[in-house]
Formats: C-alpha cells, structure tokens, sequence
C-alpha cells in the first residue's frame, strides 16, 4: 500500500510541475513591454572592408611624336644655340652627320603616322624641320664666301652671299615622308595656306640678325601654343620686332611685316574693320596682331594715337656666336 502511496504522490508532483510550465510559457507579453530593436553603429574598422585609395588629378600624359627624332634635336639644339638665338657654326659644323641624322628621321617618316597626328603636332613638325634644313644649309656653307666686289654690296657675313652662291637658300631641296621640299614650299603650303597660322612665320629662322631669335628647344604639338606666343612676345619685345617712336609719331615694325614679306598673310586671321581704320588692309591685320602681344601702354598707343607706319631695315647679317 505504501508503495502505491509513494507512486501516486511522484505523479501528483510530475503533474503540478508540468502545468505550471505550461502557464509560463502561454503567458502572453504585453505591447508596452516590447522594447524597439536597437542596432549599434558598427566600429569604423568593421563597417569598411577597404579604405579607398586617394588620388591625387594629374594633367594628360604628354607624348612627344618621334621621340628619338625630338630628343636628339633638343640636345643639339641647347649645346649650339644660346639664350639670345646666337648659334655656334663653327663647332655645329662639325656635327654635321647629326644634322643628316636628324634630316634621315624625317625622310623614313611614315606619312601615315604623319596624318594620325594632331593639327599642332603638325605645325610642329614643319617648323622644327624647316629650321633644321637652315642649319643643314649654313653649316654646309660656313665660313661664308664672297668676293670682292660681293662684299661691297654686302657685309662679309651677309647671309646673301651663300643666298647668291648656291642659287636660293629656300631653293635647296630636302626629303620629308619621302618627298622632295624646299623651304620656300614649307613656308607657302603647309604654314600659310594649310594650317593659316602666322605666328609660324616668326618660328621659322632665317639665320641672320634681324631674324625672329631661333629657340634652342625644339617645337611640340602638346606645348605649341603657348612656345608660338612666347615667340611673338620675345620678338616683339625687341628692338628688331617692335619701336614706338612717341617723339616722332612713328610706329616702326619688323621688315617681317610688310606686305610684300609676310604681312599679307596675317589677314585672313587679324583683319578687323572695328580699329586702325586709317590703314590700309595688311597695315589694320598686322596692327591688329601685334597689339594683342605687346604691353597694355603700347597696345592703347596703336589703337588710340595717331602715327605712322615704318619698317625697320632688315639686318642679314649671320646669326653668329662662333669665337673668331
């Protein structure tokens, strides 16, 4: 009996202890005590996986067509030719096979390559090998030599004698792209007629005195611009481009500038009919160019005073610094 006793009692227990989870569990939670669940912002370190690299903008990379042609030019270019547009001839001329070497790369260029450039790269190139074939031609020619009788007419050192000796300096033909050109048709076909860029004109060197001071820097399509109106500024800014004469009411100019020269060809781009109206058409495109490059006093002297027009006497004398 007691044993009974005992088992039932285990189960009575078992029992209560079961209903009362039961009640536990069923409880229901009430609303006011559910509480909004809260995320905490994760630490810096966790929420980036990857810190993004920062950098800094850059300008275009800058090319250089014929880089090898370029590089070489410049060297020869800086060891001869000074600050002031004075070439060493005497010791140039002895670098003449580097002269040659420079004139190869032009004649294997290929034209197809030539025609991917850019318009500036092209100008470029015209001018750089314009200027090349001028050294080529003087070395070739130096010391000048002239006769007697020459040498009344001109200076011992007038580049018209090597003009009168060897039948035109701008005659002499060299190889581009494996064509025949001379400097004449550089000048007429590719800087005037095709591209119509003027201040080309005042890159190209005529190896004398009076010319438009070479650069010892080679010209670039990436730096054209900006090399062609430090061009124009520098000669401009000389005694052999630009004088006001205020005392005498005279403007003189570059001999550069008259129309039979170049001064023709700045009208299709600087003519204006708006100021200089008491000149005739090549004076008005020429004033009108040179008045953007000279200083603010000079310019408003050109545009609002009233003055004559000379043309400084050309000086072809040799662009000379070589030890006599």
């Amino acid at each position: 009996m007691a044993k009974y006793v005992t088992v039932f009692t285990a189960i009575s227990i078992a029992m209560l202890l079961l209903c009362g989870c039961q009640e536990e569990t069923a409880k229901p939670v009430k609303s006011e005590e559910k509480q909004p669940l809260i995320t905490q912002p994760a630490e810096p370190e966790a929420a980036i996986t990857q810190v993004p690299e920062i950098v800094t903008p850059t300008e275009p990379k800058k090319t250089k067509t014929l880089p090898d042609y370029y590089d070489k030019y410049a060297v020869l270019l800086k060891k001869y030719v000074n600050d002031n547009g004075m070439v060493d001839y005497a010791k140039l001329r002895r670098k003449r096979p580097e002269i040659k070497n420079l004139l190869d790369h032009l004649a294997k260029l290929d034209p197809k390559t030539y025609q991917s450039w850019s318009k500036e790269d092209k100008i470029a190139l015209w001018i750089n090998a314009y200027n090349i074939q001028m050294l080529n031609v003087i070395t070739k020619n130096y010391p000048i030599e002239s006769s007697r009788f020459m040498r009344v007419l001109w200076p011992p050192t007038s580049i018209r004698h090597v003009d009168r000796n060897i039948g035109g300096i701008k005659k002499q033909k060299f190889i581009v792209m494996d064509e025949e050109f001379t400097l004449e048709e550089i000048e007429k076909r590719f800087l005037r007629d095709q591209f119509d860029e003027p201040r080309a004109l005042l890159a190209i060197t005529h190896a004398s005195l009076s010319s438009p001071i070479p650069r010892n820097k080679p010209y670039s399509g990436n730096e054209l611009d900006k090399q062609l109106d430090e061009q124009v500024r520098n000669f401009l800014s000389s005694e052999k481009g630009f004088r006001i004469q205020r005392n005498k009411s005279v403007v003189a100019l570059s001999a550069i500038f008259q129309a039979s020269w170049h001064g023709k060809y700045f009208v299709s781009k600087y003519n204006t009919n708006k100021k200089f109206k008491n000149y005739e058409t090549n004076q008005r495109a020429v004033l009108n160019f040179v008045s953007k490059y000279v200083s603010r006093r000079n310019a408003n002297y050109l545009e609002l005073e009233n003055y004559e027009v000379a043309f400084i006497k050309y000086d072809w004398r040799l662009n000379d610094s070589s030890e006599k």
